[in-house]
């Protein structure tokens, strides 16, 4: 009898889940699953943090030229 895949790795993980709670204690374990939480949080934030800087970057390059030409007509024009 063969024992399909996804039961399998459920087994895995209910037993990794009973070993971390006779090992560290009920909360600890919560404990842990709290910090595995923010690293996530906190990780996806650092993601959009440098998404959105190399947006600002990209637009204040594009402003930087518009800036000179305005400065540049004025300039021109007194």
């Amino acid at each position: 009898m063969q024992v399909p895949t996804s039961l399998v790795g459920f087994y895995f993980t209910l037993f990794v889940l009973i070993c971390l709670v006779c090992y560290g204690g009920y909360e600890s374990t919560l404990r842990l699953f709290t910090y595995l939480e923010l690293q996530l949080r906190y990780a996806i934030v650092r993601i959009k943090i440098i998404i959105l800087s190399r947006k600002i970057r990209k637009q204040l390059v594009k402003d930087t030229d518009n800036y000179s030409k305005l400065i540049k007509e004025l300039k021109n024009g007194r």
